[in-house]
C-alpha cells in the first residue's frame, strides 16, 4: 500500500525523492498504477549508451502495458502545459536527469525551474515527480559536480514547496515528508 494516495482528479503534484536504487521510481509507478486514469510516463532520459538503454528497458518492462510514454529531455514544462489533461496521471522520471540535460545544453537552470513551477500551478493533471536526492553524500571534488548537487538541492526545495506532497524513499520504504491536505 502507498503512503500517499492520489486524488481521483487533478490538479495534484507529488515529489518523490530517493537515492540510487532506493525504489523511488517503482514507488511512483505503483502510485500512478493505482489510478484508473490514463497513465503517462514523461521520460527525461536519453539512451546515449548501452548501459542507459538497459536501464530504460528495465523501467519499461517493470511498468508493463497501459502506459503512454512521452520522451522529453528538456521541455517538460511545455508537456505539462500542452499534452496532459485533468483526467491524466503523469509520472515524470526523473528531475535530476532533466537537470543534467539542462546543464549539458547550457540552459538557464533557474529559468527552467521557474517555468516548471508555473507549469505545475497551471497543470490540471495529477503529476508525480521522481528525483534523486544527491545532497547527503560527500562534497564532490569538482566544480561541475558541486554545481549539479547545489542546483538539485535548490530545485528540490522549490518543487517540494509547491507540491501538494513529498515522499522520501529509502530501501524501498516511503517516508512522508509533506502530507497532502486530508492525508496523514
Amino acid at each position: 500500500m502507498s503512503a500517499i494516495h492520489l486524488p481521483d482528479r487533478g490538479p495534484f503534484s507529488l515529489l518523490v525523492l530517493g537515492g540510487a536504487r532506493s525504489g523511488k521510481s517503482a514507488y511512483g509507478e505503483r502510485i500512478v498504477a493505482e489510478s484508473a486514469a490514463r497513465h503517462i510516463y514523461l521520460a527525461t532520459a536519453e539512451a546515449h549508451d548501452g548501459e542507459m538503454q538497459e536501464r530504460i528497458a528495465h523501467h519499461k518492462s517493470r511498468r508493463g502495458e497501459g502506459w503512454h510514454t512521452i520522451e522529453e529531455p528538456l521541455a517538460i514544462a511545455k508537456v505539462l502545459r500542452s499534452r496532459v489533461g485533468e483526467g491524466d496521471v503523469v509520472l515524470v522520471d526523473c528531475l535530476t536527469l532533466w537537470l543534467s540535460n539542462l546543464m549539458a545544453a547550457e540552459r538557464d537552470v533557474q529559468a527552467a525551474v521557474d517555468d516548471l513551477l508555473m507549469a505545475m500551478s497551471a497543470c490540471a493533471a495529477r503529476v508525480v515527480f521522481i528525483s534523486n536526492e544527491v545532497g547527503w553524500g560527500i562534497v564532490p571534488d569538482n566544480e561541475m559536480a558541486r554545481r549539479f548537487r547545489d542546483e538539485a538541492g535548490r530545485m528540490h526545495q522549490r518543487i517540494a514547496g509547491r507540491a501538494d506532497g513529498a515522499v522520501a524513499v529509502m530501501a524501498g520504504l516511503p517516508l512522508v515528508l509533506k502530507a497532502p491536505p486530508g492525508q496523514s
